[in-house]
């Protein structure tokens, strides 16, 4: 590799990432800014029968059909009432069918974090008996923690047990 080229990587690997921060309750999540696709107040969703409750319903938006989750319930916190502030969070998901949207409900939107990939503590540091399966890992912003979620593993476990089900049948 060439001289240039070697700095212009290590310049891009300093830049940082960048994460939307959420609060749910008292504590503070962020998912990557670039799987963000808009974010919107809170609309009534068209429910889905035997859904699980986390799934708030499907709601229209630009022709597509996407699919809304209470983050509340999906990380199993307590259920409040929506504010004001209640926003919902469109993301682009990954998943073995491909990409699509979908939309979080999160109590208000925090703040843009930028941070460096080497102040990100990896989830292995939080010791054995703690489920760690959607949570990327922990950054510190300011005086608080933010558990930076995978939304990938997080918004495709109702579909993995859906195919399990299907597949079992």
């Amino acid at each position: 590799m060439n001289e240039p080229q070697a700095k212009i990587e290590a310049a891009l690997e300093n830049q940082g990432d960048e994460y939307l921060t959420f609060r749910l309750g008292d504590e503070d999540y962020g998912v990557d800014i670039l799987r963000v696709q808009e974010i919107r107040g809170w609309e009534t969703a068209t429910r889905i029968p035997n859904s699980p409750g986390y799934v708030k319903g499907v709601v229209n938006m630009r022709g597509s059909i996407v699919p809304i989750f209470d983050m509340r319930q999906r990380l199993g916190m307590e259920v409040r009432p929506y504010s004001k502030n209640t926003v919902v969070i469109v993301l682009r998901v990954k998943s073995d069918r491909g990409e699509r949207n979908m939309g979080v409900v999160v109590d208000e939107v925090s703040d843009v974090l930028s941070t460096q990939k080497d102040r990100i503590r990896n989830t292995s540091e939080f010791g054995g008996g703690i489920a760690t399966d959607y949570i990327s890992g922990l950054a510190d912003a300011d005086d608080k923690m933010v558990m930076l979620l995978d939304v990938d593993k997080l918004l495709n476990q109702g579909e993995q047990t859906e195919s399990e089900n299907e597949d079992a049948a």
